[in-house]
């Protein structure tokens, strides 16, 4: 029975994991999707701290991508792991969504041939970036999105 339940658990977590990836894949296995994300360079301590996510289809078909713990859906999950210059996890704040899975119609966003979609948010919104100094961002949900190729940003808080 033990057994049972453990490849049960394993074969869930498998399926949570791939369940919200691109539909569409091209030769390089990603759907031609590309992800920019921007912030700017220096911002004051205690004013919006706004990231541009734009996603680029650079294939010749139309592609989708799963919302899901990205910036295209707010806050509702931890989708960035940002770190102090001493490499500290900044503490998020926002909320944990709990997902039926696999993800109805909705929870995807179509990126025409050769198009982009873009998102601004405002990072004070969901993480702890009220104190001085050095901060990298890196995107970290790729495997509930599929958005696997996302460059990191630097900034600072002063």
């Amino acid at each position: 029975m033990r057994n049972l339940l453990v490849s049960l658990a394993a074969c869930i977590a498998v399926f949570q994991f791939s369940a919200c990836k691109n539909t569409q894949k091209s030769a390089s296995g990603n759907g031609g999707l590309e992800t920019i994300m921007s912030v700017p360079a220096t911002v004051t301590a205690g004013s919006p701290v706004m990231l541009q996510f734009t996603v680029y289809n650079r294939s010749s078909v139309d592609t989708q991508f799963c919302k899901w713990h990205t910036p295209f859906e707010g806050f509702i999950s931890s989708f960035l792991d940002i770190k102090d210059a001493a490499g500290t996890d900044v503490q998020y704040r926002g909320a944990m969504a709990k997902r039926v899975m696999p993800p109805p119609a909705e929870a995807y966003i179509k990126v025409p041939a050769g198009d982009s979609v873009s998102v601004t948010v405002d990072l004070l919104r969901g993480y702890d970036l009220t104190k001085p100094g050095q901060y990298k961002a890196i995107y970290q949900a790729g495997g509930m999105s599929g958005l696997t190729k996302v460059n990191e940003v630097g900034f600072s808080v002063q």
